[in-house]
């Protein structure tokens, strides 16, 4: 009967998954959907805690262990979700699926310990076990993707926190193969024959694996990292899905094979909205070195906009388009863009938002910047959405968005974004950018829309920058 209650726990646990998925493809709903899977998750936990019972019917003990961890970690999850700025948000997500990927290292490393007795000639009996080499097989994956994803994730939270810089070293993608070729040589040789010195190889693996997954991201530039912890989420998924295997549990392998195909759908989504292939955005290095030609040669002179002229401009036109970008989260002005909205409808303007897939620091940024000031979601357009009205929109603000709005990436071979899908923002009738200088951006790219006759510069913190726009236009 107990068995019967715990599998149905495990049914509802992969049911709240899958529907929670589901549910996060829409703004609207991903709050519910969020919930949902937690609290599948929540009965999958404390099923397996007290109804679970091993083949000779133990059950689990230590309670005091378990629940301590649990507690632990509920609270300083718990805390670092309610004191983390929005801007910090991405380098949390980085960190958090680091955890994952960390977890089910130690689940190898635990397991693989646990069975060397029994498994590995020459240790203490030289029996193999049915199917014991499919085991070693399973608990070498967990290792070696969930090393990789932790020690990458790490140096991914680093680079978006500004405390790791791009490193790279002439070679170092030809080496990172070769090593990982060592990695999975010394797998296989595990694998294949079982050595008397098997945990010796497992410790060299766990490490190489570790290194591998710093180098693996080191060079990456910083314009890709959206890119890159969209992969790295995937790894932990598929790292999560093996321990499922390992310990037959179903709700576990449910769960990791969840997100790590999500992972890899939003990789491969990612890729081609920047219209470039994995191993480019990987192999490529785009924003971790200083600008090329296309952002070393001379550009003409732009011009500023005052305050007074820029509300004039927006309070009497029909359309107004915002173009978020990493300026806005630094400056916290997701509440300020949301109140000038609200102004500017007043006035009769229809205000629409611009979102590119890759803008921010991570995969949905944006959306989620403008959902915490209750930015409507109907008013949050795709890009290839956004690309249809720019023709028809009167004024187009940019707060702090630099890369996804360059020029280059259509009539520029020589720069590195050449062919990276952007915001046609130079099709609508006025462009304000709101820059605090003009610096390039993540990528170290000179902007050409900058320079253009229809685009104007606003210089300043965006939030102190909407702020004074609300104030100028009141005053009309």
């Amino acid at each position: 009967m107990e068995l019967n209650v715990l599998t149905l726990c495990y049914l509802v646990g992969s049911v709240t998954f899958i529907l929670g998925l589901k549910m996060l493809s829409n703004p609207a709903s991903a709050r519910r959907g969020n919930l949902i899977a937690a609290a599948g998750m929540t009965i999958a936990i404390f099923g397996t805690i007290f109804l679970y019972k091993d083949d000779v019917g133990n059950r689990l003990h230590n309670y005091g262990w378990i629940f301590g961890g649990i507690a632990i970690g509920a609270i300083i999850g718990t805390l670092a979700a309610k004191k983390v700025k929005m801007t910090a948000m991405p380098e949390m997500v980085s960190m958090f699926n680091g955890m994952g990927g960390a977890c089910a290292a130690l689940i190898s490393v635990v397991e693989f310990n646990h069975i060397a007795r029994n498994v590995i000639p020459g240790v203490h009996q030289t029996y193999i076990p049915e199917g014991g080499e499919g085991i070693v097989l399973i608990i070498l994956l967990g290792l070696i993707i969930g090393s990789v994803s932790f020690a990458g994730s790490m140096i991914a939270w680093g680079k978006l926190n500004g405390k790791v810089k791009d490193f790279s070293f002439k070679g170092q993608h030809i080496f990172n193969i070769v090593l990982l070729l060592v990695i999975v040589g010394l797998a296989a040789y595990i694998i294949g024959w079982l050595p008397e010195n098997s945990i010796i190889i497992f410790y060299c693996i766990f490490t190489l694996s570790l290194l591998y997954g710093i180098l693996f991201v080191f060079p990456i530039g910083g314009a890709d990292m959206p890119v890159v912890i969209s992969l790295l989420n995937s790894f932990t998924g598929v790292a999560a899905a093996c321990g499922g295997f390992l310990y037959n549990n179903k709700v576990m392998m449910t769960g990791g094979i969840l997100v790590g195909a999500a992972g890899t759908l939003l990789t491969i989504l990612m890729c081609k909205a920047m219209n470039r292939s994995l191993a480019n955005v990987l192999i490529g290095s785009f924003g971790g070195a200083k600008a090329g030609p296309a952002g070393a040669k001379q550009q003409g002179a732009y011009k500023e906009i005052s305050l007074s002229d820029a509300s004039v401009l927006m309070a009497y036109a029909h359309k107004v388009m915002v173009v978020p970008g990493y300026g806005l989260a630094v400056a916290q002005a997701q509440h300020a863009c949301h109140d000038l909205e609200k102004i500017l409808e007043g006035k009769g303007v229809e205000v629409k938002y611009a979102i590119h897939p890759v803008a921010g620091r991570m995969p949905g940024h944006m959306n989620v910047l403008l959902a915490e000031a209750d930015v409507s979601y109907e008013k949050l357009l795709e890009m290839e959405q956004a690309n249809e009205e720019f023709p028809s929109t009167d004024v187009v603000l940019i707060l702090g968005a630099n890369d996804v709005v360059n020029p280059a990436a259509k009539n520029d071979p020589s720069s590195p974004i050449y062919g990276m899908p952007i915001l046609d923002v130079e099709l609508a009738k006025n462009v304000i950018v709101n820059k605090r200088s003009m610096k390039p951006g993540y990528a170290g790219i000179e902007n050409d829309l900058f320079f253009q006759k229809k685009t104007s510069m606003l210089f300043g913190d965006a939030k102190k920058v909407l702020q004074d726009l609300i104030a100028e236009i009141k005053n009309l």
